[in-house]
């Protein structure tokens, strides 16, 4: 029985644009093609200024200390980035799992209600977020200097780029392209800085004189300068303001890691109830990232919206006392604004080993956060996503299928023997992966880079998958993962 929201939803169904499924399956080409497309919107916009901005007047930047993981960059069209879309994906999840909108997802018509209202919350949280990030934040001066037209112009801006990233998002997972926009643009964003921090020319003056940005480039004017010192070495190796070579070697050893563990799974024997005595059976597979990088990504959302308020708040406030007992904040000379107190302060990660040592509090709260909130989240998502063992069984009987020495109506109890354990200590990897990431000194966080590998392994599966099933060597294949 369809829910009551279905209803509401209903009337709005022929006023919100959507993406039609393709009457085909499309090749790996014309996808390649698709994402190619998809992507260079994504790095044009992110490159295209703001109209009605003034630079000289542009405040402290709230995003700043997670703008990798929202795929935005400061002053662009990309300035919300993906923010809207994964909070209101987020919101439209814990509904539907916390059991207050009912939502049969083998129902055709619910599937598309479902579809309508998480555009038209995606549509909501895009306005909300570019008002209050364009009068509220202060980032781009106040609304009385900026005057109402260029605010409006501001807001007008915010919500068209968001909004086309939305329908990009529902064009990508339409079946146009691999996975989501959003798994894409983090990607992409992530690429880019590791690619700018190791390879770029510019030259920046320090307190020992001019560098060279990139830290590959930098190291290699130190090995053909002929007047290299051991001094020299290490500050190409271990330099603090500016990225230097055991960051990229971090990121690479972080990347390494997260594909081995990729490869831990459990095949369960499944078979067709009427398949017949020595025909061969097929398999599901459970992996030890049962979850993806879901857990973190719904972990580091939560986290950068609550950043996200304790800086407007203490900004606003002019640093209130009250408001320091949220999150006390400080901008840098760089113009990156970091929490050195508050509860805020204790959910960021040390920025080296040596405060991690300093101020064991902090180190442990900090560990125990990203533990506990990803071991959570995971099992949440569970429910959340539908890719529960007893969802998964629910599924695997409508397609005629059952365990191998299970019944239908039993086979629950195997799957439910391995889902929530691989769940939960998937939950725990990701976030035990995040946390090394980040006393490591990876570039870009480990958050990031989780995202970032993991949507570049799934993408390649799922090539390799398609290309074999064009192919006609395609066999039988349920997939464990859910969402995106």
């Amino acid at each position: 029985m369809p829910g009551a929201w279905t209803g509401f939803v209903r009337p709005f169904q022929s006023f919100v644009p959507t993406v039609k499924e393709p009457d085909k399956d499309i090749n790996t080409q014309t996808k390649g093609l698709y994402v190619l497309a998809v992507l260079v919107f994504y790095l044009v916009a992110s490159k295209i200024p703001l109209y009605g901005i003034r630079a000289s007047q542009m405040g402290d930047d709230p995003l700043q200390f997670y703008r990798v993981m929202l795929a935005s960059n400061r002053g662009t069209l990309m300035e919300l980035g993906i923010s809207p879309l994964v909070t209101s994906s987020m919101i439209i999840q814990a509904f539907t799992g916390s059991g207050m909108m009912k939502f049969d997802r083998n129902n055709p018509d619910d599937a598309a209600m479902y579809a309508v209202l998480e555009k038209i919350a995606g549509m909501v949280v895009i306005f909300g977020q570019a008002f209050v990030y364009t009068v509220f934040s202060g980032v781009y001066g106040s609304v009385a200097t900026l005057g109402a037209g260029n605010a409006l112009l501001i807001i007008t801006q915010l919500c068209i780029s968001a909004f086309i990233v939305l329908l990009l998002d529902d064009f990508m997972q339409k079946g146009y392209g691999f996975g989501s926009a959003i798994s894409l643009f983090i990607t992409s964003n992530l690429c880019e800085i590791i690619f700018w921090q190791a390879f770029s020319f510019e030259v920046v003056e320090t307190m020992t004189g001019p560098e060279y940005y990139g830290a590959f480039v930098h190291l290699i004017y130190v090995l053909a300068s002929g007047s290299f010192s051991p001094g020299a070495l290490k500050t190409a190796f271990f330099r603090s303001q500016l990225p230097n070579i055991s960051n990229l070697l971090a990121t690479a050893v972080v990347s390494l890691v997260v594909i081995h563990f990729q490869g831990y799974r459990v095949d369960i024997a499944i078979k067709h109830t009427r398949m017949r005595q020595g025909q061969h059976s097929s398999s599901y597979p459970i992996k030890l990232f049962y979850t993806s990088n879901m857990p973190i990504m719904l972990q580091s959302t939560l986290t950068n919206l609550v950043f996200m308020v304790s800086s407007i708040i203490y900004n606003s406030t002019g640093g209130a006392s009250w408001a320091a007992i949220f999150g006390k904040w400080i901008t840098t000379p760089n113009g990156r604004q970091v929490p050195i107190g508050g509860l805020v302060y204790y959910m960021t990660a040390p920025t080296s080993v040596a405060e991690a040592a300093t101020d064991p509090i902090h180190t442990f709260v900090y560990i125990a956060y990203m533990l506990i909130s990803c071991t959570i989240f995971a099992q949440l998502w569970l429910t959340m996503s539908g890719s529960s063992a007893k969802d998964v069984s629910k599924n695997l009987q409508a397609q005629g299928m059952t365990v191998v020495g299970y019944r239908q109506s039993t086979m629950h109890v195997a799957l439910n023997r391995y889902i929530p354990t691989a769940a939960g200590l998937g939950g725990l990897g990701v976030g035990a992966l995040t946390v090394f990431a980040d006393f490591m000194g990876a570039v870009g966080s480990g958050t990031g880079i989780l995202l970032a590998v993991g949507f570049i392994l799934n993408t390649i599966e799922t090539i390799r998958q398609q290309e074999a099933d064009q192919a006609g060597l395609g066999g039988f294949m349920l997939s464990g993962m859910f969402g995106r």
